[in-house]
């Protein structure tokens, strides 16, 4: 049963909120695992066919939780090579966090990114959040064979 991993930070709730709807629609697909989850250890990633993850930005930057999960996973030479990455978040002024996730999971660790991160400004509405459960449903679905 194929593993995904929705990992997300969240200072306000508004990407934790982001986070469990993007769970709830990989669940939708069927037969995966899905793990929803604030922390994981670096070693942990490799065990996931999928990584999720979902990041405000502060700053104009990813928090440093995020950052250190990366830079341990890199420097331990985590596999993810062709695993599919996704990311998502919220954001008070510019939203730029998601998108240096997925440099980060293209660039450095080869994963397979096939749509640009789903952005929502502060709190997610109903729509943004039917997204976030498409975007986790679609990707369950291309686990599933």
């Amino acid at each position: 049963m194929p593993k995904i991993l929705v990992l997300y930070y969240s200072r306000t709730g508004n990407t934790e909120k982001m986070a469990k709807a993007v769970a709830e629609g990989a669940k939708t697909a069927g037969n995966v695992q899905v793990d929803l989850n604030y922390f994981v250890e670096a070693e942990d990633l490799g065990g996931f066919d999928a990584i999720l993850v979902g990041t405000p930005t502060y700053h104009h930057d990813l928090p440093i939780d995020i950052k250190m999960l990366f830079e341990e996973a890199a420097a331990r030479n985590i596999i993810l090579k062709d695993k599919p990455g996704a990311a998502f978040g919220s954001f008070g002024w510019s939203g730029e966090a998601p998108k240096f996730v997925l440099e980060i999971m293209k660039n450095k660790f080869g994963m397979k990114i096939a749509e640009a991160p789903l952005l929502t400004k502060y709190v997610p509405d109903e729509k943004m959040l039917d997204q976030c459960r498409a975007l986790g449903k679609r990707l369950a679905e291309s686990l599933i064979p």
